[in-house]
């Protein structure tokens, strides 16, 4: 069975929603967040001490978008995945990468530093926070037609990708001056099943498990 070390609402979610929109059976361990510095025997497992971990059989992985594309591919054919034939295959690529290295890397820095570190580095926060907010601008676009998904005209892998952010960003109030048009996604991504089944299997959301 599929094994996911997973925090509430950490970039793990990524993978705990793919799980539920598959509908894949898996064996989910809960730690504290930030597991390296309060669930140290974790180090065992990953070195790293970051979320998400997943050990499938003989593969172990650490990157998010990473799992994600694999559960989509590994285990398809599923509509999370676009085809390699599909013109929409580089767009999917694009964003399910896009939603970690654009949009999540930038947070990560408004968290440290205005939730952990405060103080230390404002002016970088705020900063950060900027980033995030333009580079926006281009989920806005690829939405602004009224499509309500980012590619292939279709829920996928990519909007989980994305989607991920966008809670990240909720939680950091840094969707406050969103354009309706990602408010809009923002609510529809939300509402799916499968997202609401990964936040009760949780058990918490990010701002209970904060030391």
């Amino acid at each position: 069975m599929i094994e996911l070390h997973h925090c509430p609402d950490a970039r793990s979610f990524r993978v705990l929603w793919a799980l539920e929109e598959m509908g894949l059976p898996y064996d989910l361990r809960l730690l504290p967040f930030p597991p390296r510095a309060r669930a140290p025997e974790y180090l065992q497992v990953n070195p790293l001490g970051t979320v998400p971990a997943l050990r499938d059989g003989a593969t172990f992985m650490t990157e998010s978008a990473a799992i994600v594309q694999y559960l989509a591919t590994r285990y398809g054919p599923s509509p999370l995945a676009v085809p390699v034939e599909d013109p929409a295959y580089g767009a999917w690529l694009n964003w399910l990468y896009f939603g970690e290295a654009t949009l999540t890397f930038p947070q990560t820095l408004v968290l440290r530093y205005s939730r952990f570190e405060t103080g230390r580095a404002d002016q970088a926060a705020q900063d950060y926070a900027q980033w995030f907010r333009a580079r926006l601008k281009a989920v806005d676009r690829a939405l602004a037609g009224g499509e309500d998904h980012l590619c292939a005209g279709r829920f996928t892998a990519a909007d989980i990708s994305v989607g991920y952010a966008l809670l990240l960003a909720d939680f950091l109030t840094l969707l406050d001056r969103a354009p309706p048009s990602i408010e809009a996604y923002w609510a529809r991504l939300k509402a799916r099943p499968a997202f609401q089944a990964a936040k009760r299997a949780q058990k918490a959301e990010l701002a209970e498990i904060l030391p």
